[in-house]
C-alpha cells in the first residue's frame, strides 16, 4: 500500500495523547484536517503529518517556510509521490545523501544502494522514548529503534518527514515523524528518556540554540539523557573552513563553530556536561559506513576512528577533534 494512502484522521488520533500545542503546551483535539488547542491555535494535518510549526516565529530553514505555505493552503499537490518497491532506495534519500551525511558521501548521490544507518553511541533501552531533533530522512531514529527505543523524529521539512515515514514503513520500523521546530517542541513535559540531535543545531544561530535547550530540558524525564553532535572551532577541518570564509559572520544555514568552553557553558543548563569525540577530519562520516566509501575516503575514516579511540585514553585530543558529542543528563528531582 502506498504510504500516502493512510487516512489522515487515523494517524492524527493516534497522536492526540502525545502531542501538545507548541505555543502554549495545551492538549490538542482533532477538528477536521486540523489539530486545535483550547486557545484556538490550529495546525493542519497534511497526508497524516501534523505540521506543528509556529508561523509567527522566524523559520530556521527554508523548508519550514515551505511547509507552512502548504499548511496554509492544504494543497500538497506540489509534493512528489513515491511508491517504493521492495529493496528500492527512496529517491529523496538518494538525492540528499550528500547534504545529510556530509561531503564524504557525495559520490553516493543518485547511486545509493543501501540506507547508511549508523551505530548510535547510546546503550540499548527497550521501550524508552527517543526524540531526534532534525531527523531529516530518519537515519538516527532507525538506529535508535535497533537499540529498542521508541523513536520520534521532528524536522521543519515536510519533504524530509514524508521520506522518513516512507523509509521506516519500507523497513518495517515503528517510528513516528512529524513537522515541528526544536524551539517549540509539541510534546508534554517529561515525555522522553533521551533527546538526540546530529548535524542540526550546528546550523542554527547560537541564539536559536539557546531557545532549543530549555525545550529539551522540559521534555526530558528526570535522569534523562541529551546527546548532541556539535562542531569544534579548533578542529583541523573546522579551522580550514573558517579560514576559507575569512572568519566572517555566519549566515543562513551555514555551520556555526563552537569552542569546547562555549559548549560546556551553554549546555550546562541541562545538567553536568561531558564532551567526547565523534570524529576527526569530518562532521558526519561514520565508521559503520566504511564499506560505502572509496579507498581515498576510507583512509580518512579509519584515521578518524583511530584518533577517536585514542581520545578515550588521551582526553586532550578531544579539544582537537572536528566533531564533538555533548552529553548531558538531567538531574533527578
Amino acid at each position: 500500500m502506498n504510504s500516502q494512502s493512510v487516512p489522515t484522521q487515523a494517524i492524527a488520533e493516534d497522536w492526540l495523547a502525545l502531542l501538545v500545542c507548541p505555543r502554549d503546551k495545551q492538549m490538542l483535539a482533532l477538528a477536521g484536517d486540523f489539530l486545535v488547542c483550547t486557545a484556538g491555535h490550529h495546525y493542519r494535518v497534511v497526508e497524516g503529518v501534523p505540521i506543528l510549526l509556529v508561523s509567527e516565529a522566524g523559520q530556521t530553514h527554508i523548508e519550514g517556510t515551505r511547509a507552512l505555505q502548504i499548511a496554509e493552503t492544504g494543497d500538497a499537490s506540489q509534493l512528489a509521490r513515491f511508491e517504493l518497491k521492495p529493496g528500492e532506495i527512496d529517491p529523496f534519500v538518494k538525492n540528499v545523501i550528500g547534504a545529510t551525511n556530509g561531503g564524504l558521501y557525495q559520490h553516493l548521490v543518485g547511486n545509493l544502494k543501501e540506507y547508511p544507518i549508523p551505530d548510535l553511541r547510546l546503550p540499548s533501552s527497550p521501550g524508552a522514548m527517543f526524540l531526534e531533533i532534525g531527523s531529516n530522512w530518519g537515519r538516527w531514529c532507525l538506529a535508535a529503534q535497533r537499540l529498542g527505543y521508541r523513536p520520534v523524529g521532528i524536522d521543519p521539512s515536510l519533504k524530509s518527514v514524508r521520506a522518513a515515514r516512507r523509509v521506516a514503513q519500507q523497513l518495517g520500523v515503528e517510528a513516528t515523524f512529524l513537522v515541528a521546530d526544536g524551539r517549540y517542541l509539541p510534546f508534554p513535559d517529561g515525555m522522553f528518556e533521551t533527546v538526540f540531535s546530529y548535524s542540526v543545531l550546528q546550523h542554527l544561530a547560537k541564539s536559536d540554540v539557546a531557545a532549543v535547550l530549555p525545550e529539551i530540558n522540559r521534555v526530558l524525564k528526570p535522569g534523562g539523557t541529551c546527546l548532541v553532535q556539535m562542531p569544534n572551532v579548533f578542529g583541523i577541518r573546522c579551522l580550514y573552513h573558517q579560514i576559507r570564509r575569512g572568519f566572517r559572520q555566519t549566515r543562513d544555514f551555514e555551520v556555526r563553530y563552537w569552542t569546547p568552553a562555549e559548549l560546556k557553558k551553554t549546555f550546562s543548563q541541562l545538567g553536568p556536561v561531558t564532551l567526547s569525540v565523534d570524529g576527526f577530519f569530518s562532521l558526519n562520516a561514520q565508521i559503520s559506513d566504511i564499506h560505502l566509501m572509496p579507498a581515498k575516503y576510507r583512509a580518512i575514516v579509519y584515521a578518524s576512528e583511530s584518533l577517536r579511540q585514542m581520545s578515550e585514553k588521551l582526553p586532550p585530543l578531544t579539544y582537537l577533534a572536528d566533531s564533538l558529542y555533548v552529553d548531558t543528563r538531567k538531574p533527578r528531582a
